[in-house]
């Protein structure tokens, strides 16, 4: 067994942030999306440290695990995942796994974890878990920007971060709403609790209401079995509810009780339950006009608003896009290991003319962008995509679609990456198609797609005005992947 060397049973892009971290520690690393290509990888090696996402296609944890229990000399299991759940933490831990982490991954974590590395904290069993979800360590996002605008609410944010009132976080779409709650959460005493997100626009009522509240077994058609809602998962911690402001009136009085109460009752049950949890929530609407319309409830209004935090729009906050965007660049630049780049003095004086309606989001995507085609050279605003016709990464259908390089087999020292399907993977960096360090646009076309879909929570119509595109051509490059055998609408 290789103390130096980790397995990774996971899709490549979990590790693409952390992998040049793992290579400067002269840490060799495997990847496999499935058991061929993790036995492959184990045959030239035994590693000294597994990590797995719970399920892939064809694969279960359970499998894992299992063989684990009956060899004494196989690796540490650390299971990982980006919807934790507390059940789910409970079951692999008592099936042998070594740990249970929320995503995304920390280099730091993964470094003790390894044989010979600092010592990590002893895994929590089944009974310390007490029913709830390990969560990843303290610290929360970092939030960039020196303008007094945001510096004022990032102040009024630590202030309040360790009480347990409800926070109102407001603001236009892509200001770093949830980044906030985050940050909130991460300050609080309820750190090392869970943080359940969920997105109000994104469900029915009748679907709400359950994925809020639980469910019992036969409440509804479809319900065959209990489920604990997002207040039970969230016992202890913080709970974010997004857009509250298109959440049906129904159920914004049975949300009031709750946060009255502290009481939640299941669908369909008899039982009413205690809970202890931080609501934050957040809205990109004028909510007192909304109360005014009749469209939101006055006493939940009040009740939420304990805390209000507005959020500025990025064209309010001066300097800080230009903080911001160096920040992006960094971040993307170490994500896809490519040589570092700088801005123009094109793009810094197109950046103060420009008003930036889509907020810090859009910038985050349009730095992707930039330094994906920058190829290594300073970065203009011809990179930014502004021109569909310059850049034709989108075809509409009945285009006639762009030529793309060859596939070339990923084979990049230390990483072995296993994976079917006609669209071919990411090249080398040392390959033709990478001699320039820019990405093929059929690769970089399908990491928009996934980013975009990632970033509004799958809603398709929300991806495709994010990314330019009609829903139908979206929909068609969704079917294009899923026939290569690639769903990138699945975790």
């Amino acid at each position: 067994m290789l103390a130096r060397r980790i397995l990774f049973l996971a899709p490549a892009q979990t590790v693409t942030r952390i992998f040049p971290q793992l290579r400067d520690a002269d840490v060799e690393v495997g990847i496999a999306e499935n058991l061929k290509g993790a036995s492959a990888f184990m045959r030239k090696g035994m590693p000294g440290l597994i990590l797995s996402r719970p399920f892939l296609p064809g694969y279960r944890i359970d499998d894992l695990l299992a063989v684990g229990q009956d060899d004494p000399d196989f690796p540490p299991v650390i299971v990982f995942s980006d919807r934790a759940t507390p059940e789910e933490a409970t079951r692999v831990l008592e099936l042998g796994a070594r740990d249970y982490w929320s995503e995304p991954l920390i280099f730091e974590k993964i470094q003790a974890a390894l044989p010979g590395g600092r010592t990590p904290a002893p895994a929590p069993s089944s009974s310390t878990l007490g029913g709830r979800t390990p969560v990843p360590d303290a610290g929360g996002p970092r939030i960039v920007g020196t303008d007094p605008s945001m510096l004022r609410v990032l102040a009024l944010a630590k202030q309040v971060a360790r009480s347990k009132a409800t926070v109102l976080i407001s603001g236009e779409s892509g200001t770093g709403k949830e980044m906030f709650a985050r940050y909130l959460h991460a300050h609080s005493e309820r750190a090392t609790r869970p943080f359940i997100a969920v997105n109000c626009a994104a469900l029915p009522e009748h679907l709400l209401e359950s994925e809020l509240f639980g469910h019992e077994k036969g409440a509804f058609t479809g319900a065959i079995a209990r489920k604990l809602g997002k207040f039970e998962l969230a016992n202890d911690g913080t709970i974010l509810l997004d857009e509250i402001s298109e959440m049906d009136l129904g159920l914004q009085a049975k949300l009031l009780r709750v946060l009255q109460e502290n009481e939640i009752d299941r669908v369909g049950g008899t039982e009413t339950l205690k809970v202890d949890v931080r609501v934050l929530a957040t809205t990109n609407r004028n909510l007192d006009g909304w109360v005014e319309e009749g469209k939101f409830r006055q006493d939940l209004f009040f009740r939420l608003n304990v805390i209000p935090l507005r959020l500025p729009s990025l064209r309010e906050r001066g300097d800080d896009v230009i903080d911001l965007a160096r920040f992006f660049i960094a971040m993307y630049v170490r994500e896809y290991a490519l040589e570092p780049v700088d801005l123009s003095a094109e793009a810094l004086a197109w950046f103060t003319e420009y008003s930036w309606p889509g907020n810090v989001r859009e910038l985050q995507n349009l730095m992707e962008r930039a330094v994906l085609l920058s190829g290594g050279k300073p970065i203009t605003p011809s990179h930014f995509l502004l021109e569909s016709e310059e850049w034709p990464l989108f075809l509409e259908d009945g285009d006639e679609p762009a030529a793309t390089p060859e596939s070339v087999p990923v084979t990049e020292p230390g990483v072995e990456i296993r994976g079917e399907g006609p669209i071919p993977p990411r090249p080398r960096e040392d390959s033709a198609a990478f001699s320039s360090g820019v990405i093929p646009l059929h690769e970089m076309e399908r990491i928009m797609i996934k980013k975009g879909l990632e970033q509004t929570g799958g809603n398709r119509t929300q991806a495709a005005d994010l990314l330019g595109i009609s829903v139908r051509t979206l929909r068609n490059k969704l079917n294009e992947y899923r026939e290569a055998g690639i769903d990138i609408e699945r975790p």
